[in-house]
């Protein structure tokens, strides 16, 4: 994969990152000023969660990356100073997650991003 052309984004980087064990390689590609807003079922569009800065983006994946579940980057766009991105993610259990992102891009880090995520209920 490597870098997108026109760009210094590394798609390797998002995918280690993503498929990694820790969130340390992941949280490199953001800005220290990025802002994150996530969309689900309990945070919903017109009152999403907001992630502001690197600390608290930090905090977020660090919890995602404490938990035993496994992380997949399924494809990644990037177009001058965007990208978009897919994530699958499952549990032991076979409960699985999805997320698509629209990032925003500066200097080949992420300066925003919109994530929508779904997951498997439980019965």
């Amino acid at each position: 994969m490597g870098s997108a052309s026109g760009t210094d984004f590394d798609i390797e980087i998002l995918r280690q990152g993503i498929e990694g064990d820790t969130a340390e390689n992941l949280l490199s590609l953001y800005n220290d000023d990025a802002e994150i807003q996530i969309v689900d079922h309990v945070t919903q569009p017109s009152h999403p969660k907001i992630l502001h800065g690197r600390d608290e983006i930090g905090q977020m994946l660090n919890d995602v990356y404490s938990r035993d579940m496994t992380h997949k980057l399924n494809q990644c766009i990037v177009e001058g100073d965007r990208a978009a991105y897919s994530e699958s993610c499952q549990y032991p259990d076979g409960t699985r997650v999805l997320t698509e992102s629209m990032i925003m891009l500066r200097d080949g880090k992420i300066t925003n991003q919109i994530m929508i995520q779904a997951w498997d209920e439980q019965e």
